[in-house]
Order: C-alpha cells, then sequence, then structure tokens
C-alpha cells in the first residue's frame, strides 16, 4: 500500500475512534445532565458514577486520537498548502487542551458528593455543586466546539483542493465549520433560539465528519497532485 494510501487509512481509523468516544461521551452527558435540576443531576451522577467515569476516560482518548488524527492528516494533505495544514493542526491542538481541562468540572461532580461536601453544605449543597460542575463542563464544551469548527475550515479547504478524496466533502466541511460556530454563538447567546436551530446547523458537520471517515477508511485516496501550480505548498 502506497504512503498515501496508508496514511489514510491511518486518519480514517483514528477519526472513527474519535467518533466513537465522542459519540458515546455526549450519550452519557444526555442521560445525567439536567439543566437546572440538582437534585436529578446529582442522583443521575451517583446512579450512574461507572458511565460518568467510562465517559471522561473515552473523551481523553479522543483528545489524543483527535491530534493524531490531525497529525495524520496534516502529513496526508501538507503538500496542497503548509499553511493552512498547519492551521488546522494548530486549532485541533487547541480544541483539545480545552476539552482534557474542562474534563476535570466533569470528573469533579463525582466527588462533591463525598463527606467533606456534604458536611460542609449540607445535601442540597452538595446536589448543587454537582449540577455547577455540569454547568461549567457544558458550557466549557461550547465554548471548545468552536475550535472543533474552526479546524474544519482548513481541513475541507485542503481535501477541496486537493482532489484525493470527493470535493463535496470539503465543501461541506467547510460549511460544518460555520454550522458549529453558529451553533455555539446562538446557544450562549440566546439559548432557546440555539437549541431549536442546533440539529439543523449541526448536520453539515454531522454528514460531513461522517462521510470523511467513510472515503477514507473504505475508499482511502487519489494519488496526490503536485503538478498544478494552484496545489503548491505555501513558502
Amino acid at each position: 500500500m502506497h504512503a498515501p494510501q496508508r496514511l489514510a487509512r491511518i486518519a480514517g481509523l483514528l477519526y472513527l475512534i474519535v467518533g466513537i468516544g465522542g459519540a458515546f461521551a455526549e450519550i452519557v452527558r444526555v442521560t445525567v445532565y439536567e439543566a437546572g435540576d440538582a437534585a436529578t443531576t446529582a442522583k443521575n451522577v451517583a446512579t450512574h458514577a461507572g458511565l460518568v467515569r467510562a465517559s471522561v476516560v473515552a473523551d481523553l482518548v479522543t483528545t489524543v486520537t483527535g491530534l493524531l488524527t490531525a497529525m495524520a492528516l496534516y502529513l496526508l494533505l501538507k503538500h496542497v498548502h503548509a499553511n493552512a495544514a498547519r492551521a488546522m493542526v494548530a486549532f485541533l491542538a487547541v480544541a483539545a487542551a480545552m476539552m482534557a481541562l474542562n474534563l476535570a468540572h466533569q470528573f469533579q461532580a463525582l466527588h462533591v458528593s463525598d463527606a467533606a461536601y456534604t458536611s460542609a453544605f449540607g445535601a442540597q449543597g452538595s446536589d448543587a455543586l454537582v449540577l455547577l460542575m455540569l454547568d461549567l463542563h457544558h458550557h466549557g464544551y461550547l465554548m471548545t466546539q468552536i475550535f472543533f469548527g474552526l479546524w474544519l475550515l482548513p481541513m475541507g479547504y485542503l481535501v477541496y483542493r486537493s482532489g484525493m478524496v470527493p470535493r463535496v466533502i470539503g465543501v461541506l466541511l467547510m460549511v460544518g465549520c460555520f454550522g458549529y460556530l453558529v451553533d455555539t454563538f446562538a446557544r450562549l447567546t440566546a439559548p432557546d433560539l440555539g437549541a431549536a436551530l442546533s440539529p439543523f446547523v449541526v448536520t453539515p458537520a454531522a454528514i460531513a465528519e461522517v462521510s470523511m471517515i467513510l472515503w477514507l477508511l473504505v475508499k482511502g485516496v487519489k494519488a496526490p497532485q503536485r503538478d498544478r501550480p494552484a496545489t503548491v505548498a505555501a513558502a
């Protein structure tokens, strides 16, 4: 297997791990987090403590595999435009760092029902702290989504210009970037409107990323086109 095909399959496999791990962690978040309801949220966290721990581990794994995915795609696509490839990795590196730090809030939600907290704040105060930790995690994740969106823009550009993957996927990736940005800012500034818009504005990104994963794993890539002046890497 030639190097580009090998890199494509590696990137596709890593991207798949990111998708599976991220989906699992999101399902757990939706299961335990009840915005505005401290008692229910605390009860859910206590009941599903093992799942919450597993979701933290899954998200930590996705931060690492996400960075490795970006590195593999950088090696695959840097000949198209070096600066765009660097930007792609940089955006995802920022997202990974923010996500890893933000997971401390979710992990701490498991511990604020310990005796040290309940003796100081009481049962209701402890429940409120659980909700606070998951509120911080929820909003931190929304802010991290800015950079998860931004990394799709240079990736989509590189995919489109390379011709190694169908250009429609590149277009969808770039559209998906703006969908993530709209989703983040709408949900932060107008929560009700943002919640209504969210399923629609994030759909292009979901379609693009699933398509990218499947194409890399099943089809691989065409040979890189290095002879076109337009695809010469930036100095």
